[in-house]
């Protein structure tokens, strides 16, 4: 889905679960000074204790020559309240769709340098990821709520009566999105991944889930598999899960308390619907699919890190399907984990090289990646979500580190890969840590977009000869976790 032109450029299950990314925090080891990140409903959004504060002021800027900030939204009411944390972004056309904590808002980012708010919709349900198909929106909901409307409100997964899954929009008219059907799924929906059929004529929704427990009768343990929803894209009132494959038969991983999650559910999935495969990244395991078949998906090859992964968070592939890029979410997105005590190796990128053909594919770790700044204590920060910046010849991301801010990298060569760019915001506090910053990063026709927690939506421009020739490649739409390939050299 791309042409060529001239340039131009969940309350959450339980209160153990972390808000901003969302793993539980106990199964992590983290500096002793740092915080849990907060809980969906309540938003404790501060650590118990000051702590100690260097490098930038608060809100102060800084940035390599090669990327500057050219605008930035707030988040306006009933956005911009205690807990309503910007969330995941998608895109279609002149449009870019942020989720939050309360819903999800439309931007005309028509003019990148002042883009403006067309709609809000209020509709509370953490973490609403967020992706679009034509004119479609497929909200995820992983909070147990009263029932499957916008007016909900928060209910214990105790209760058989509770409900969390996926939410149907039809976007036709940017300015009055309308709901239209809801799908409840095992567990919830934490995110969704989504998958065209070959034919085109309905889309699948991987959905991800994850931390069963014996009290929750809608979420109970074991619970190694994903839903796939089938949305008929004329009639998406007919939507329904069609298939829940168990991904891991064996249980997966087993865990290390205390230092590495184990697996029950994944996380996310990034799917290359053009190469029929996906990659899930998935507590405990970071996993290699074939989804020749979008309802029957194999795990064809399966990686751990005993190690340095605390929470296999995300992945991202290459443009030619030959790596693929795991980060680890070590705290959960609510620590501050950027710093020596933590190390170059931990809650950072894992780069994997893909080798082998068909079933006798594998994943071959190369390196890991984190950025090469030392942040705050006051400052949450570990890897978060990024795309690709779909450049010729190279293989370069760019990426969100909550209040680590936006990291520009190449990974063409797997074992040394090196940053080419940043941009950041100084903490939000100098004497606490307060939860904030970059949710997602990502590329699109030409500029990079930011989905802060608190800040809202920032608009980055990056100028450099390494990455040039992505001006050229332009998306009708958008989804980052449906990879879609660019031409290249």
């Amino acid at each position: 889905m791309t042409r060529f032109s001239l340039p131009g450029r969940r309350q959450l299950k339980t209160a153990s679960m972390v808000a901003a990314g969302l793993l539980v925090a106990s199964l992590t080891t983290v500096p002793a000074h740092a915080a849990a990140a907060p809980d969906a409903e309540a938003a404790v959004a501060t650590a118990a204790q000051p702590v100690a504060t260097s490098g930038l002021g608060v809100d102060e800027i800084s940035s390599s020559p090669n990327l500057r900030q050219i605008a930035n939204v707030p988040k306006q009411a009933p956005f911009d309240t205690a807990g309503a944390f910007g969330t995941d972004m998608a895109f279609q056309g002149r449009y870019a769709f942020v989720g939050n904590y309360n819903g999800f808002v439309i931007y005309d980012i028509g003019r990148p340098a002042a883009p403006k708010i067309v709609s809000q919709v209020l509709c509370p349900g953490s973490q609403n990821d967020i992706s679009i198909y034509g004119d479609l929106l497929f909200l995820s909901t992983d909070s147990s709520r009263s029932d499957d409307s916008c007016a909900s409100v928060a209910q214990p997964a105790s209760v058989r009566e509770s409900w969390e899954g996926i939410k149907v929009f039809d976007i036709s008219d940017k300015a009055n999105p309308r709901y239209l059907k809801s799908v409840e799924t095992a567990c919830g929906s934490h995110t969704h991944t989504l998958v065209p059929a070959k034919d085109r004529r309905s889309v699948y929704l991987y959905v991800s889930s994850y931390s069963p427990r014996a009290e929750f009768p809608d979420c109970q343990p074991p619970h190694d598999s994903i839903s796939i929803v089938k949305v008929p894209v004329k009639k998406p009132t007919e939507a329904a899960v069609v298939a829940t494959p168990n991904l891991f038969p064996d249980g997966g991983y087993a865990g290390i308390p205390g230092q590495a999650s184990a697996t029950s559910g994944c996380h996310d999935i990034t799917a290359y619907p053009t190469k029929d495969i996906a990659a899930g990244a998935c507590m405990g395991d970071g996993v290699l699919l074939d989804i020749r078949d979008r309802e029957a998906p194999r795990v064809i090859n399966r990686v751990r890190d005993t190690v340095n992964f605390a929470f296999w968070h995300s992945a991202t592939f290459n443009n030619a399907g030959t790596k693929v890029v795991f980060t680890d979410e070590l705290g959960g997105g609510g620590a501050a984990t950027c710093n020596e005590t933590v190390g170059p190796n931990r809650g950072a990128d894992a780069i994997y090289d893909i080798t082998g053909r068909g079933d006798a594919r594998q994943m071959v770790f190369r390196s890991y990646y984190k950025i090469p700044r030392t942040n705050a204590d006051t400052e949450n920060c570990v890897a978060h979500n990024g795309s690709l910046v779909p450049v010729f010849g190279r293989d370069i991301m760019v990426q969100a580190w909550y209040q680590g801010g936006v990291s520009v990298w190449d990974f063409t060569d797997s074992a040394r890969p090196k940053e080419i760019g940043y941009w950041e915001r100084g903490p939000l506090s100098d004497t606490q840590l307060t939860i904030g910053g970059a949710w997602s990063t990502y590329y699109y026709n030409g500029h990079i977009y930011s989905s802060d927690i608190q800040k809202g939506l920032d608009v980055l421009e990056l100028n450099d000869w390494r990455t040039w020739t992505a001006n050229l490649v332009h998306f009708r739409e958008l989804n980052v976790q449906t990879q879609a390939g660019y031409l290249s050299w």
